[in-house]
């Protein structure tokens, strides 16, 4: 039996859509960078005969830019990235779009998780847009007859990127995939101020308790430990971070966090979050140190930074506290609170959301020019409208070649760095503010490596 699209899984669909849509609408004001980036699409219809497989979190954000690239003329299939982050009023208003197929439904199981993506992979994509590598690796796996007729992909997160750079050092990443986790407009915004303040925020609405005066506990000094360190120091939180690579933990510390192995930490710590992207970052030998009442929440990709089979078996007994608060007791009395189920923290929450609206409108307006561009350099060209508007952003000194002299080989690729600029250029374009440009003259001396003292 063929998964079904969420649609047919809501016993009141039509309720659900109406208020799923009334969350898009509000978030869609905020998002001035796909808003300018649709009015081209929908113009010009840039991915006119594409089929653009999705696997996100499902919300309202992540829901515009499926619209964005569907108004651009894409058949587009989206699921889940995340079992809980999915929110299905947004995704049975998604499935409403002539052009749109949802399959993402919150709650999931591992292997309704799975249907789902099979479901989106049916669908013969010719571009992949990815959070976490789950879409490209069941691609790999189970589907290569397909993956000749894949233009490339785009993934969104450093979860994600690792796993493919990983694909591609072992010669088993047969498409080309931009690693949009990696450029500016994503990682300096989206990871640090994104990550930081959703995750703290979620927290707090999960446990309706302050950071003030805590001892906040970050596991990981990448863009988003960074994040998380400056937000809770904001909020009067003393930050402790813990680190494996040594020019981060000199970084933390000369940032004026004090730096610690976690089996150190967590004898200090109220609030654990975890950043890396790895497994087993907190473990056994860690919750025996910890105090009565500590919060363990995870702000990496998967469910497994935080070992939740080494803390059931340590535990006598585990109680839902509170909506989102799992509690496990130890033999000695202690309490030990996990939130989200170990999941993404600001994501699977029962109240969260997710990065703030104008943080994601940032990393989904390169999402949606990389697809433009992966389509582009396959079919050879621009429209002159939209080439020329790239032009006007981009200003005098950072201009693309000619689409069809861009060649991406199988691989991880980084975005084209006029692709990030051209994003930030809206930006400011839509919040009114003007930026100098360089002088021939500033700009022959910047090229000439003969100028000196």
């Amino acid at each position: 039996m063929t998964y079904p699209p969420i649609s047919e899984q809501l016993d009141d669909v039509e309720t659900a859509r109406e208020e799923g849509r009334r969350k898009m609408d509000w978030a869609r004001q905020h998002m001035p960078i796909l808003t300018a980036l649709r009015e081209e699409f929908e113009e010009h219809k840039p991915f006119e005969g594409q089929r653009v497989a999705m696997a996100m979190h499902v919300e309202a954000k992540t829901a515009n830019l499926a619209e964005t690239i569907a108004d651009g003329g894409a058949e587009v299939a989206i699921t889940g990235c995340n079992p809980l982050s999915t929110h299905d009023d947004v995704s049975a208003a998604l499935d409403a779009h002539e052009n749109v197929t949802s399959y993402a439904k919150r709650g999931v199981d591992d292997e309704e998780y799975y249907e789902a993506i099979e479901a989106v992979i049916a669908h013969e994509p010719t571009v992949t847009v990815d959070d976490g590598g789950d879409l490209v690796l069941r691609i790999h796996e189970r589907h290569e007859d397909l993956i000749d007729g894949i233009i490339g992909g785009c993934e969104e997160t450093t979860t994600g990127v690792h796993r493919l750079r990983a694909m591609d050092a072992d010669g088993a990443l047969d498409y080309p995939v931009f690693a949009v986790n990696d450029t500016p407009m994503k990682r300096l915004f989206d990871n640090v101020h994104g990550t930081g303040e959703s995750s703290l925020a979620n927290i707090a609405m999960t446990t309706n308790l302050s950071f003030a005066g805590k001892t906040v506990v970050v596991a990981g000094y990448g863009d988003c430990g960074r994040g998380v360190a400056k937000k809770a120091s904001g909020q009067n939180a003393h930050v402790v971070v813990t680190e494996v690579d040594s020019r981060r933990a000199l970084e933390a510390h000369m940032e004026g966090y004090e730096v610690l192995p976690m089996n150190e930490a967590a004898k200090k710590g109220d609030v654990f979050i975890t950043t890396t992207g790895n497994r087993d970052v907190i473990t056994a030998e860690d919750f025996e140190e910890m105090q009565d009442g500590v919060l363990l929440a995870n702000a990496g990709h998967f469910d497994i930074e935080v070992n939740l089979d080494d803390l059931s078996d340590l535990a006598t007994e585990v109680r839902e506290v509170r909506d989102g608060v799992r509690e496990y007791e130890m033999e000695d009395g202690r309490r030990l609170n996990v939130l989200a189920e170990g999941r993404l923290v600001n994501l699977a929450g029962p109240l969260a959301l997710g990065h703030p609206v104008e943080v994601m409108d940032q990393s989904f307006g390169v999402q949606a020019v990389c697809v433009r561009e992966l389509v582009a350099a396959d079919t050879g060209g621009l429209g002159d409208r939209i080439a020329e508007r790239i032009r006007e952003r981009l200003g005098r000194s950072n201009t693309l070649a000619p689409a069809g002299s861009r060649n991406y080989e199988a691989g991880v690729h980084e975005v084209p760095d006029a692709l990030d600029r051209e994003v930030a250029r809206i930006k400011l374009e839509a919040e009114g503010i003007a930026i100098d440009d360089l002088t021939d003259v500033q700009r022959e001396y910047m090229d000439d490596w003969q100028h000196g003292t």
